[in-house]
């Protein structure tokens, strides 16, 4: 069953066809890549899906839902989280307070239960540093709870992000280049945890990526994307064996 359906997705600005009828599903479960060389519109793709961008034509639906004009709260309400490709966390606050911030989602209290922190707020405060400590265990975080994200080295950056998108209990994960400025070693821990999420959450992954041996060794199913338009989908090996993908990444001549 799907989770994920986008069909013939467009985003026009002025004159660039930045995404340019892109179509696929995305199967409950699964870990499905987007794949292309720079300004292909894969990010683009993504805030097309959380709803940054509004599409010039196309429908995103999600668990069967027409999501294509929700606003971005909304869209994460229902269940979509995502990193971003150029990291964006709170700088002065700890990795616990970046953490919390990914379950301002689900808070039903109001101002004035706030102010005098009522049972209410207790309880809703209760479970959702519940639900982020379970993350900060799941990602190995706990040497870094209670530190500014400011003096971080840059890969566990990387890891609070994906750890604040967890945090709000999403059934879909946008993964905008997780590998994306990591070691070799760090780059296998994304992928343990890609696993993980998959098998231990129950979560559906979509991401994109630029390291061909994640990609190849998490993903189910690999769309390869140039200049806002599809060039193949299908596996890992016959995506990057197909001439198209070959030659956007290499050049017709070197193809």
């Amino acid at each position: 069953m799907s989770l994920l359906e986008v069909e013939d997705l467009a985003v026009h600005f002025g004159g660039v066809k930045a995404v340019d009828g892109v179509s696929f599903s995305v199967r409950e479960g699964s870990v499905f890549s987007i794949i292309g060389p720079n300004g292909a519109g894969k990010s683009t793709i993504f805030n097309l899906i959380s709803r940054i961008y509004r599409p010039t034509r196309g429908s995103i639906r999600f668990d069967g839902r027409d999501i294509t004009r929700l606003a971005a709260h909304e869209v994460a309400r229902l269940g979509i989280a995502r990193t971003f490709q150029n990291i964006e966390l709170f700088d002065h606050s700890t990795v616990l307070d970046n953490l919390l911030m990914g379950r301002h989602v689900h808070r039903r209290s109001n101002f004035i239960q706030d102010i005098f922190f009522t049972p209410k707020v207790r309880r809703e405060e209760h479970i959702h540093r519940t639900r982020v400590e379970e993350v900060i265990t799941f990602l190995e975080l706990e040497a870094y709870r209670d530190k500014m994200i400011a003096g971080l080295p840059y890969g566990v950056r990387k890891v609070v992000e994906i750890g604040r998108a967890l945090a709000l209990g999403p059934r879909l994960i946008l993964l905008d280049e997780p590998a994306s400025g990591l070691s070799v070693e760090e780059s296998r821990e994304v992928a343990f945890w890609i696993e993980d999420m998959r098998r231990d959450m129950g979560l559906t992954v979509l991401m994109v990526e630029h390291d061909m041996s994640l990609v190849a060794q998490v993903s189910d199913h690999v769309l390869a994307v140039a200049e806002g338009r599809m060039l193949a989908q299908g596996s890992a090996a016959g995506v990057q064996a197909d001439p198209d993908v070959r030659a956007a990444y290499l050049g017709t001549e070197a193809a």
